[in-house]
């Protein structure tokens, strides 16, 4: 079983070491299929824009330029011959479309065997979840520097999209942030150590008790008023409907009760 350094948020080194689910980290890396992926994931990023100018489409060229003998040069028919200077371009690229595509199966290797070479090298770490009050930089910086990865690329898988995670580091050229089953092989192989919060791979996340615990008082009260606040509007539609009712109720009893005096 694979295993791999695990650290807090804040950059500390958890003395146990984190275990790699079986399923995902098996060991084995497939290369043929690695350089498949990367072939085609390149090849789909190409415009494929690039266009030349045939005989056809250049301007010019008309008339045949001298007659065909007793000139002594060789006989030409245009000037916009390939040959010629401004004329068309023979063999040249036109648009096209460089897209292929990836069996499911191949790309879910592809991945797993990408996964595979950085824990085996040693450059996947997992970290505790990483939360963060507002956007800022700075702190996924600290981050890094504390983990010693400042220097190199680094690829952050998360578990689900954060949102200020990416906002905060999309200003360090070196950075990826990327939810976990978004990343493709290439996005792996591009990085020199992959990040990845312990939730993506099966650990359990804070739960909401602990979440509670964190929240300040007035957050706390803050969402007690809004709780009596909405609850407020459904006793009162509720007293409504049982006002109807209970007055049928009391003028369905006053001619009971005349009757048995009588």
């Amino acid at each position: 079983m694979l295993e791999a350094a695990h650290y807090s948020a804040s950059g500390a080194r958890h003395p146990a070491a984190f275990a790699l689910p079986a399923e995902l980290f098996d060991g084995t890396v497939n290369e043929p299929v690695l350089h498949q992926a990367v072939k085609t994931y390149l090849g789909n990023q190409r415009q494929g824009t690039a266009a030349t100018r045939t005989r056809s489409f250049v301007s010019g060229g008309n008339q045949k330029p001298w007659r065909q003998k007793g000139t002594g040069r060789a006989r030409q028919g245009t000037t916009r011959a390939p040959h010629w200077r401004g004329g068309g371009v023979v063999f040249g690229p036109h648009p096209r479309d460089y897209r292929a595509d990836l069996p499911k199966k191949v790309r879910q290797l592809a991945r797993r065997s990408a996964l595979n070479a950085r824990a085996r090298e040693g450059n996947l770490v997992v970290i505790d979840p990483v939360t963060l009050e507002a956007p800022k930089t700075r702190a996924v910086a600290g981050l890094l520097t504390a983990l010693g990865v400042a220097d190199r690329k680094v690829l952050v898988l998360t578990h689900g999209l954060n949102s200020l995670l990416h906002l905060s580091s999309r200003n360090l050229q070196s950075v990826r942030v990327l939810p976990f089953h978004e990343a493709s092989a290439y996005d792996v192989l591009w990085a020199g150590t992959v990040l990845v919060e312990s939730p993506a791979l099966g650990a359990e996340a804070p739960g909401a008790e602990v979440l509670e615990a964190k929240a300040t008082p007035k957050k706390a009260k803050a969402v007690k008023q809004k709780a009596a606040t909405a609850k407020a509007p459904k006793a009162a539609k509720a007293k409504a409907k049982a006002a109807p009712k209970a007055k049928a109720a009391k003028k369905a009893a006053k001619p009971r009760a005349k009757k048995e005096s009588k």
